[in-house]
C-alpha cells in the first residue's frame, strides 16, 4: 500500500464532524488515510455506529455526548488538533462529499505561506450530480455572503478548508450549527485573514442530497447567522 501523500506533510491534520454517518464514515476514511497522517473524528452525539466506525480506523475519535451541531464539533476537533500541534488544520465532511485526492491541492497555499485560509469551491471545480434546485439554493447564499459580510466568494456552504495554525486559533466559531459557514467568511473578513479559493469536486448522491439543507433550512441558517451577528 502506497505512503501518505508527500504533499501533505505530517504537520497537516484533517478534522471530520460526524453526526449518524456510520454507513458512510468508513468510506470517507478509508479515501482519507493513506492521504493524511492525522485525522480527528467528532462524533458529534450520534444515534448509529458513527464512534464505533471510526475506531476502525487509526484517527482520534472524540465524542460530544450529545448531539451539538456541526460548527460546535468542527470546533473541538480544531481546538484537539491544535493542541497536538497542528500546523495546517482541514475541515472535510463525513459523507463522502468530498474527494481526498484534492487535501494536498487546497493545504499548499497555506503550506505556502500565501494565504491563510484556503477555500474549497465546487463552483470552481466541480459538482457531480448536483440538482437545479440546489445549485440554485447555493448560488442565493453566495449573494447572501456577498451582501451580509461582504466577502467575495464563489461557494458559501463549502465544508471543505484549510486553516494556519494563527487563523484556526483567532476564529472562534460560536454558531454550533450550520449557520458557522457563514460566521467563518464573516470572521475571515473581519479579521483580515489572507484567503484563496481552491477547485474543489462534490460528489451528490441520493443519501447525499435526501440529508442536505432543504431550502427551508437555507432561510433558517441565514436566520441563525443574522441573530448570531447580534447576540455576539
Amino acid at each position: 500500500m502506497p505512503g501518505p501523500d508527500p504533499r501533505v506533510p505530517e504537520s497537516v491534520w484533517t478534522v471530520i464532524a460526524a453526526y449518524n454517518e456510520g454507513e458512510r464514515l468508513a468510506v470517507t476514511l478509508a479515501g482519507l488515510m493513506p492521504v493524511c497522517r492525522n485525522v480527528v473524528v467528532v462524533d458529534d452525539g450520534s444515534r448509529d455506529d458513527t464512534a464505533a466506525v471510526a475506531r476502525r480506523f487509526p484517527v482520534w475519535v472524540l465524542r460530544h455526548p450529545i448531539n451539538r451541531g456541526q460548527g460546535a464539533a468542527l470546533q473541538t476537533g480544531l481546538d484537539f488538533a491544535r493542541a497536538k500541534g497542528a500546523e495546517v488544520l482541514v475541515t472535510f465532511d463525513a459523507d463522502n462529499q468530498h474527494d481526498p485526492a484534492d487535501l494536498s491541492a487546497i493545504v499548499a497555499p497555506v503550506l505556502a505561506g500565501t494565504a491563510d485560509v484556503a477555500l474549497g469551491s465546487r463552483f470552481l471545480g466541480r459538482a457531480e450530480n448536483i440538482p437545479a434546485s440546489r445549485r440554485i439554493v447555493l448560488k442565493l447564499g453566495v449573494l447572501f455572503t456577498r451582501f451580509v459580510s461582504r466577502i467575495a466568494v464563489t461557494d458559501t456552504h463549502n465544508g471543505f478548508r484549510a486553516f494556519s495554525r494563527s487563523a484556526a486559533a483567532r476564529i472562534r466559531i460560536t454558531q454550533d450549527r450550520m449557520a458557522h459557514a457563514s460566521e467563518i467568511l464573516d470572521e475571515i473578513r473581519a479579521l483580515g485573514l489572507r484567503h484563496v479559493e481552491v477547485p474543489v469536486t462534490i460528489r451528490y448522491s441520493d443519501a447525499t442530497l435526501a440529508k442536505g439543507q432543504s431550502s427551508w433550512n437555507a432561510v433558517r441558517v441565514a436566520w441563525q447567522f443574522l441573530i448570531g451577528k447580534v447576540i455576539r
